[in-house]
């Protein structure tokens, strides 16, 4: 890992997102809690939490962090859930490797929980797509 312990405590900030693609009428059984394993983005919400305070246990090189808040929130679209992960900390080092790992927790978890009515007659995921995760914004406050 990088020495970091010069380096003053200073607020930090990372928002990362991203988003799962789906078949609309996924989409809708989602929104109508229909799908059979729960409430979908209740439960990806929490595993993205537990992943975010998880980080440095899953990225070998990632420094353990004390996190201060951690917001993970969903916009759905037709055939499109995005996934956006905010994370703070006071601290020597940023926590966008936190964001994007809630994000992805986030979004590999609702894939799990719709895999049933997502795959097709041969077991295949034709319109199940994970894209776009990326780090919309890194700042010291």
């Amino acid at each position: 890992m990088v020495e970091v312990g010069g380096k003053p405590d200073q607020k930090r900030r990372a928002v990362a997102r991203g988003s799962i693609f789906l078949d609309e009428n996924t989409v809708t059984m989602i929104r109508d809690e229909e799908i059979k394993k729960g409430n979908v983005l209740t439960t990806a919400q929490i595993a993205g939490i537990q992943a975010v305070k998880n980080t440095s246990s899953i990225i070998p090189l990632c420094h353990p962090l004390a996190l201060t808040g951690i917001e993970i929130d969903f916009k759905v679209k037709n055939d499109e859930i995005i996934a956006t992960c905010a994370v703070n900390t006071l601290g020597k080092t940023g926590v966008e490797m936190e964001a994007i790992t809630g994000v992805s927790v986030a979004l590999l978890t609702i894939w799990d929980m719709v895999k049933a009515v997502e795959k097709d007659e041969n077991g295949q995921y034709p319109n199940t797509r994970i894209s776009n995760i990326e780090v919309i914004r890194k700042q010291k406050i």
